[in-house]
């Protein structure tokens, strides 16, 4: 797997070695290839983008990587908007930024293209089973129990195993949008201002 992560200006590391959204892109991009090479997360070729350019969308586009993990999503790069892009898709986001309801809020996501709809499906429902993993109570250990996705939960655990191993240091009550709402739906915080209260 042909992997892009969106790293920031100032990144100088090791892609494997990071943490908070740049490690969690980078946990979704190997719990995407366990899925895809039976349980192999290394299989996967990193490169790596700064968000300040469209490097990674021409490089997404002309198949350069398969897939873009990181990615603000953004109206601009959907539905074929350039004449020079022929259109890209967003997953269900996997991390929201802490704008107020007031502000445009950041999503971030995995992106594929348009035209390779299969993989874009497949793609979607790794983060899914995460998010489902965490509903259900699931962890590695359990990852039998839902064989369609066995590989991907086998090696990454439930959503909030993600966020926890990469943002080690933020409390329950810190982290804004990026947490599951067991008691309703959407299962996870997707428009600004949007919460259920039991009543």
């Amino acid at each position: 797997l042909n992997c892009g992560v969106i790293v920031p200006e100032d990144f100088d590391g090791q892609i494997t070695n990071s943490s908070k959204l740049v490690g969690m892109s980078v946990d979704y991009c190997q719990t995407l290839t366990a899925a895809l090479f039976n349980g192999d997360s290394k299989v996967v070729n990193w490169s790596t983008f700064m968000e300040s350019d469209e490097s990674s969308f021409v490089a997404l586009n002309n198949g350069t990587i398969d897939v873009l993990a990181g990615g603000r999503v953004e109206k601009k790069y959907d539905f074929g908007s350039s004449s020079s892009f022929s259109g890209f898709q967003f997953s269900t986001p996997y991390y929201f930024g802490n704008e107020t309801a007031g502000e445009d809020v950041s999503f971030f996501a995995f992106t594929t293209r348009e035209d390779d709809v299969m993989f874009t499906s497949f793609v979607n429902f790794i983060i899914l089973a995460t998010i489902y993993a965490q509903e259900e109570g699931m962890e590695r250990d359990k990852s039998e129990e839902i064989w369609v996705l066995r590989d991907a939960i086998a090696y990454s655990g439930s959503y909030d195993k993600i966020y926890k191993n990469n943002f080690e240091n933020v409390t329950e009550g810190e982290r804004g949008r990026n947490i599951l709402n067991i008691n309703g739906d959407p299962q996870i915080h997707s428009f600004p201002g949007l919460t259920v209260r039991n009543q």
